[in-house]
């Protein structure tokens, strides 16, 4: 008799925990988290915000903030792309020991970061590792070369290794040093590039070592105003270095945004499946003048 109950009450105490389960487990499907900046007139970070100051809408439904993180404190997982081809060849020591400098200055023992270089096809540096010393000397073994320049299927690839990072509250971040013509890719244009940053939640950045000299070629003009279109999307940034001593400005310059970006979360209100494209809108209410960035959308997993 004792024995039949214990079995019973076992069994309805499994029912009623799966049952209480069940709505965490659909909840936490539609927890959105998104990166987001937000800067005064001068540029400089706003950091003390709090979730109540966000006004979000998602294909334009008003939600409300459920999570927001310390700024910069969020895990960064990041894909630094170097792109080694002929195009980009002259000053790459210089490049180097910018790149260097960044990594110095935003890896932490919790973050991790990919090198990988852009040549003839993606070309894998340094696996995943989140030792500092590890990814500098990964850098400091990198060779440029006269190669063509498979710029989108680089960008491709790196944002599929970071799709695979199971780590839902990291910012996935690339950060590429490039021109970024492309004159080799054949499997993937620039709509594709934009559709896998957005599949990872990825933020993009670029860095046109090259100068203002890319508007003088329409090739050129084209390469440049894709990247600056995939860090609008994102919520990135792409700058262009006139001088090669403004390569390190710029990689301090995403260095400072990413120390001061939010990690927001919000609950989707949508019921549409995974390939559907969702639009975000996120401000600061009440403070009139504040610069807010963030991606443009995303798709739902």
């Amino acid at each position: 008799m004792n024995a039949c109950f214990l079995r019973l009450t076992l069994a309805l105490l499994s029912i009623a925990f799966a049952y209480a389960q069940t709505p965490t487990i659909r909840v936490d499907a539609n927890l959105v988290l998104t990166p987001v900046g937000v800067t005064d007139a001068a540029g400089r970070a706003i950091r003390d915000l709090q979730a109540e100051d966000f006004e979000i809408e998602e294909n334009g439904k008003r939600v409300a903030a459920v999570r927001l993180g310390e700024p910069g404190e969020a895990p960064i997982e990041l894909a630094m792309l170097f792109d080694l081809s002929g195009s980009v060849y002259q000053r790459f020591e210089l490049e180097r020991q910018a790149a260097s400098n960044f990594l110095r200055r935003t890896l932490r023992r919790y973050d991790s970061a990919f090198i990988v270089s852009v040549a003839n096809e993606p070309k894998i540096l340094q696996e995943r590792t989140s030792s500092l010393d590890v990814a500098l000397q990964a850098v400091a073994r990198i060779t440029p070369t006269t190669q063509a320049t498979a710029f989108y299927n680089s960008v491709v690839k790196a944002a599929r290794m970071l799709r695979e990072v199971d780590r839902p509250d990291a910012r996935r971040v690339i950060v590429a040093l490039s021109d970024g013509e492309d004159n080799r890719s054949i499997d993937n244009k620039q709509s594709d590039v934009l559709r896998e940053l957005q599949l990872t939640s990825c933020l993009f950045y670029s860095i046109n070592p090259n100068g203002s000299a890319f508007s003088k070629s329409y090739f050129s003009r084209r390469a440049q105003e894709s990247m600056e279109e995939m860090s609008r999307q994102t919520g990135g940034a792409s700058f262009v270095a006139d001088r090669v001593e403004e390569l390190a400005a710029f990689y301090d310059r995403i260095a400072e945004e990413l120390r001061g970006q939010y990690l927001l979360g919000y609950y989707s209100p949508a019921t549409t499946g995974a390939g559907i494209y969702r639009r975000i809108v996120i401000q600061v209410r009440g403070r009139p003048g504040l610069q807010v960035k963030a991606r443009s959308g995303y798709f739902p997993k």
